[in-house]
């Protein structure tokens, strides 16, 4: 079944959003290498190689529908960050934009009545409380470490041995 032009427009709106999280994701990573803690811009890298997935999720949908995915303008990420904190706090912000960009998207497909659409969105709800909760734990211990050089190395080491996605199949 097609997407209603409505759908297919904020499924395409979605799309770009996930390729913006991904350029916020690679921004934080670059300001991190900067700041001489490469496992945490290794974990940003790795979450903006996360995020392309998921825009090819969406994507994939939206071409299966017989319609036309199209990646709209993307804005280069404004995050200025000055710690390891900001660099979290600015994480969470973006996870929290996407994860009610998606509640908006589902609420309109539950309002068109597109039931095809149900599978695809239900696995992001879920996704997106895992994101912000993983970005919600590294922040409370972002705070507690409080800007400390050890804990911030030990930190360090720790996101930097996340592995990288795995590409998603098809």
């Amino acid at each position: 079944m097609k997407l209603s032009a409505t759908l297919e427009t904020a499924f395409n709106a979605q799309i770009t959003l996930e390729f913006q999280a991904s350029l916020v994701y690679r921004q934080l990573a670059i300001e991190l290498e900067l700041m001489d803690l490469s496992g945490i811009a290794t974990w940003f890298r790795h979450q903006a190689d996360e995020e392309l997935l998921h825009a090819h999720r969406f994507i994939d949908h939206v071409a299966d529908r017989d319609n036309h995915p199209r990646i709209g303008a993307v804005e280069a990420p404004q995050v200025p960050v000055a710690s390891v904190l900001d660099a979290f706090e600015a994480a969470l912000a973006h996870e929290e934009k996407v994860s009610e960009s998606i509640r908006g998207l589902y609420r309109l497909a539950e309002a068109e009545g597109d039931l095809d659409s149900r599978p695809l969105l239900n696995w992001f709800l879920e996704e997106q409380i895992e994101e912000e909760a993983t970005v919600k734990e590294i922040v409370g211990r972002v705070r507690m470490i409080n800007e400390d050089g050890p804990g911030l190395l030990r930190l360090d080491e720790e996101l930097g041995a996340r592995p990288a996605p795995a590409p998603e199949a098809r």
